[in-house]
């Protein structure tokens, strides 16, 4: 070891490492082989997306929806970006068949993760016709049969604009149970 070397390791003896404070976790690929979850009981589920009919959506109009009981606040603070992302999934390109099976699998995944904030990176198409906007009408109706899913729109410009979308998820029960005590302490 040189001088410098020793006066560095001096220098950091005490020194700790930061914590990663990432916003945006990336889900592992299903097709990988990785199972985050592994729980029994959860690892097999059906997938309940279908690929029959679609009204395709026009491509100049923006994706958005809201499940009944939701407030228009909620829709509109997901609208603007404003709740933390926590994971995405990018479709770009890929096969319809591909984008139902991703879709459920980083879907359950999110369920698995506890996870409320959501992007989903589907594409921009010219025209009604073009793939990606064929994927874009899919990721729509597939997200509306999905029960958790509370409310969806176009993600602001920073984050894909046009070709992706924030999906808000309902709480899990285990969070509306931590949410419940944290606020039931203050009350006492």
């Amino acid at each position: 070891m040189s001088e410098d070397d020793d006066l560095f390791s001096q220098e950091m003896a005490g020194v700790e490492p930061l914590a990663s404070d990432k916003r945006v976790v990336y889900l592992k690929n299903a097709a990988a082989g990785n199972k985050v979850n592994t729980d029994p009981v959860n690892e097999v589920r059906e997938n309940p997306l279908t690929t029959g009919f679609l009204n395709i959506q026009p491509y100049d109009e923006p994706l958005e929806y809201k499940h009944d009981g939701v407030q228009q606040g909620v829709l509109d603070k997901l609208r603007q970006g404003k709740y933390p992302l926590e994971a995405s999934l990018n479709l770009l390109r890929k096969p319809v068949e591909q984008c139902r099976q991703e879709l459920f699998t980083f879907f359950c995944q999110a369920q698995a993760e506890n996870l409320r904030t959501l992007l989903i990176i589907h594409g921009r198409g010219r025209d009604d016709e073009s793939h990606a906007n064929i994927v874009r009408s899919y990721i729509a109706k597939w997200l509306k049969q999905l029960d958790d899913v509370q409310a969806f729109c176009v993600a602001i410009q920073k984050d894909g604009g046009a070709g992706a979308c924030y999906v808000a998820l309902k709480k899990s029960a285990q969070a509306k149970q931590e949410n419940w005590e944290r606020h039931a302490k203050r009350s006492r």
